[in-house]
């Protein structure tokens, strides 16, 4: 493969959003704040603009076609328009969208993952990635009747205050001391006594963890840990550090819990199983909804047990107008059940190619980038080493640069990459769409090699 392969027959306007998008936009900046509706949305200068998708292709409302490595940031892992997903909701609509009756379609999805995922005996499900880390947190207070949490630096779990603090975009002068990661405000205005109630660990700092975690002991509610941080670098974690955060945890009373919300999408059982973790509680979201809202929190019978209310007001009440909605269960379980075995083989084999022949393409140039990355998932960073967390992965502005100009490469090209996170495969993705994305890679390095030798390095 050549980069002047990859580069033919395609125009660099792709880079740029077209006149339908452009026109989008101008309307859309007179109803939202900046013309978005949430702030990761991608614009350079304006977004691009989806009219439908189909299998692992977008295409947007000018006629262009993508090859989506975004997937609604790790959601779609059966792609667009997944056909058993749209058969069941087609017929769950003509059934009824949503009521305030449990439905047979809850208790299947719960099945489902508890019979899958280890340390799950329990499962409740709300509507967002952030309401189960939200929950979560709640659930290790009530059962453990302490109030502060640990979690890493830099890693997003979504938009609850306590979370938020030190994740990422958090700028270097506000990291604090190697040794003892100082709690950052993540916006303006946000409570002193949020920061004060939430200890920063650094990814993968082994004796860090031990320290922070047996110092702060009697006040700790739970460790929030995601098993690979997609902000965070997309490395793996250490297993001297899995097993010092959990058996620091276990000796102090500290609960344990993995947010699965991105990267369960990393095996059948899980990420937590695949790198030995053994939490109390788990978060999901994204791939358990099959393209619709969703979360979920589970874990021990025991802790699970502060959201029983069969005998009156429970620990934790928590309700929520559309959570375990059908149409969120139907295509769950739609999704998840073709989910098998055979499915993530799949994705394993192409995760392990695409980052292979992006790793060969660095290697034969010899430019400062490399790839991090397992199972469906891979990002590639501005940097000769792999980061091993959060400080390590922040790029420099030189380094940002480059990045920006990666992603723009690829779209012109016609593949969306997200900027500075993880970019996701999904089922439907070919031996062939693999073959082009390691192809445009190798155009980018043959068009962008001197820039990529001035890249600096964080100090």
């Amino acid at each position: 493969m050549t980069g002047s392969r990859a580069t033919s027959n395609r125009t660099s306007e792709l880079a740029r959003a077209g006149q339908g998008s452009k026109d989008s936009f101008a309307r859309a900046g007179l109803v939202f704040p900046d013309g978005t509706s949430r702030v990761t949305i991608e614009r350079d200068p304006e977004p691009v603009y989806i009219e439908r998708g189909s299998g692992s292709y977008v295409f947007d409302i000018d006629g262009r076609r993508f090859l989506d490595l975004n997937c609604n940031f790790t959601t779609l892992i059966h792609g667009h328009a997944f056909a058993p997903v749209v058969e069941a909701l087609t017929d769950q609509l003509r059934r009824g969208s949503c009521f305030a009756n449990p439905t047979r379609g809850e208790i299947e999805l719960a099945e489902l993952l508890c019979d899958r995922i280890p340390r799950v005996d329990r499962v409740r499900f709300v509507n967002t990635g952030t309401e189960a880390v939200l929950f979560a947190v709640k659930a290790a207070r009530a059962f453990t009747g302490r109030r502060k949490i640990a979690k890493l630096e830099g890693v997003c779990h979504g938009a609850y205050d306590w979370v938020e603090v030190s994740q990422a975009a958090t700028p270097p002068d506000n990291w604090g001391d190697p040794a003892s990661p100082k709690s950052a405000p993540f916006y303006r205005g946000m409570p002193q006594s949020v920061l004060d109630e939430v200890v920063v660990l650094r990814f993968n700092d082994v004796e860090g963890a031990r320290r922070l975690l047996s110092l702060h002991a009697r006040d700790l509610a739970a460790i929030v840990l995601d098993p690979m941080p997609s902000r965070g670098g997309l490395t793996p974690p250490n297993p001297e550090f899995i097993a010092a955060v959990q058996q620091t945890a276990r000796e102090n009373g500290v609960l344990v819990i993995a947010d699965e919300v991105l990267n369960l999408r990393q095996g059948f059982e899980g990420a937590a199983a695949r790198y030995g973790l053994v939490p109390d509680l788990i978060t999901m979201g994204k791939i358990v909804g099959g393209g619709l809202p969703i979360g979920a929190i589970g874990g021990r019978e025991d802790v699970m047990k502060v959201f029983d209310a069969s005998t009156g007001r429970p620990l934790l009440p928590q309700g929520g107008t559309f959570s375990a909605n059908p149409l969120s269960m139907t295509a769950g379980l739609a999704s998840m059940r073709h989910l098998d075995h055979e499915a993530f083989a799949h994705l394993e084999v192409l995760g392990n190619f695409v980052r292979d022949g992006i790793g060969r393409a660095i290697e034969k140039k010899g430019v400062s980038l490399c790839v991090t990355g397992a199972a469906s998932l891979f990002r590639i960073h501005p940097m000769a080493q792999a980061p091993i967390d959060y400080r390590d992965a922040f790029p420099t502005a030189s380094g940002a640069a480059v990045m920006k100009e990666l992603t723009r490469f690829f779209a012109a090209h016609g593949i969306i990459l997200p900027y500075g996170a993880a970019a996701a495969l999904s089922t439907p993705m070919t031996r062939a769409d693999a073959e082009i994305i390691i192809e445009v890679f190798e155009g980018f390095l043959d068009r962008y090699q001197d820039h990529l030798e001035g890249i600096e390095v964080q100090k």
